[in-house]
Parts: C-alpha cells; structure tokens; sequence
C-alpha cells in the first residue's frame, strides 16, 4: 500500500462525507491531518479516533466563508506539524433550485462557500507553499460542471470556477512549487442534500444517492492517489462517478 508518511495534509469540510473518509484514509497511510470545518464536537470525535487507531490528527474550527479562519487553519498545521504539504478544499453546499425561483440568497452562499471559500484557502496556503518550495492544492469538484443539469445552474458554476482557478494557477506554477488537482465526484452518499431547501429536489437527490451513490472512501482514494504522486507528477483532474450515473 503507498505510504503518505510525513506529508501534512489539512483538510476542510471534514466532520462528515468525503472530507471524513478523506482524513481517516490519508492518516490511516501515514499522513498527519488537520480536520477542519464549523461543527467543533465532530471534528474532534474524528480526531481520536484517528489517534486511538496510531495516527496523527489535529483539528480547527473554520468557517471558510472567513478569510482569517483559513489563514489560522494553515498556521494551526504548520504550528503543530512545522509545515503543511497539502490543502484539500472539499467544504461545499448545494441549496439548488430552478433559476427562475429567483432565489437570490442561495445563489449568494453557494458563490461564498463553494469559490470564495477555496480563493481563501488559496490565499492562505499559496503564501505557506512558496516558502516551503513545494505544495499541493486538491478541491473537490463536481460532474455537475462537466453537464448541467436543470435547478444546478448556480451550483455548477461556482464549481466551474474553482476548476478555472485551478487552470489559472497551474499555468502560473510551471516552476515545480504548487501542484494542483480538482477531484469531480458523481453521485456520493454524503449529507450534501440537506443543505437543499426545496423538498422535492432534496428527496430526488436523497434517491439517487441512496440507488446509486458511490462511497465516499471512493473519492478519498482519488484524493490519495493525486498527493502520493513523486513531487515531479502532477495529476491535474480526476472523475469519480457510479459505473451506472449517466
């Protein structure tokens, strides 16, 4: 099994879903990890087991809508790791909607948690991976920008952008510093619909993730693969999807 031994790795989103199966996948290979996200009891119940089962996890509390969160979520794992070699940024929303709802306040959170919250994080770790030499940013994504589908329009954009700004920085990294990866998952068997407000999208998505949904141990293997790659390899993007989604 390939060993992530000595890499720091801080992860956002991770009290639950792909963020969680990513923290206990990458320790459980030798990394040291940084949970991050709002809920604090669940992160840190995360946390001990992880150490209770040998590995190294820290936790911080972070609302990635806050700039300053990010900025102390990466000095927390350099503070207690002396470096941070890895920032996955998979904290995410999904209140979806037809746009003709005109529901204005959703588009607004989706734009504030799922792009500006990952510009945070880059702003936050660029700095940390310029110093050190090297550094690896992995976002999560979503098929859902590959072909949108009706009521994602706003959704898919804000994941379109983020695979944008991971296009942008990518042609400014060409030196060998910052590696990028954007991780585009299907249909996974998260909590992700319950940040939707209108009940019939939310129970149609609940169906398929239920009739269709891949594990979220599925992505944190994608997740892993990309960091585990020599310092020269750089695995820009990688589909997850159930053999059967469309």
């Amino acid at each position: 099994m390939p060993s992530l031994h000595g890499k720091i790795v801080a992860i956002t989103g991770a009290s639950g879903g792909i963020g969680e199966a990513t923290a206990r996948l990458l320790a459980e290979r030798g990394a040291g990890v940084v949970l991050a996200a709002r809920r604090s009891e669940r992160i840190d119940a995360i946390a001990q087991e992880i150490r209770e089962a040998g590995g190294r996890a820290a936790t911080c509390v972070v609302d990635v809508t806050r700039a300053e969160d990010l900025h102390r979520l990466v000095s927390s794992a350099v503070d207690q790791f002396g470096r941070m070699d890895v920032l996955v940024n998979n904290a995410g929303i999904a209140p979806i909607s037809p746009l003709a709802d005109l529901d204005t306040a959703s588009w607004a959170a989706m734009i504030d948690v799922n792009l500006r919250g990952m510009l945070n994080g880059v702003a936050a770790a660029l700095p940390v991976f310029r110093e050190q030499g090297s550094g690896h940013l992995v976002s999560i994504v979503s098929v859902a920008g590959l072909s949108v589908s009706p009521s994602m329009a706003v959704y898919a954009a804000t994941k379109n952008a983020v695979r944008t700004v991971h296009e942008g920085l990518r042609t400014e990294s060409t030196d060998g510093v910052v590696r990028t990866t954007a991780i585009s998952p299907g249909y996974v068997r998260t909590d992700l619909a319950d940040s939707m407000a209108d009940p019939h999208i939310r129970e149609q998505i609940r169906k398929n993730m239920d009739a269709v949904g891949i594990s979220p141990a599925a992505v944190a293997r994608a997740v892993a693969f990309a960091v585990e790659q020599p310092d020269d390899v750089e695995i820009g993007e990688i589909n997850v999807r159930p053999t059967v989604q469309a």
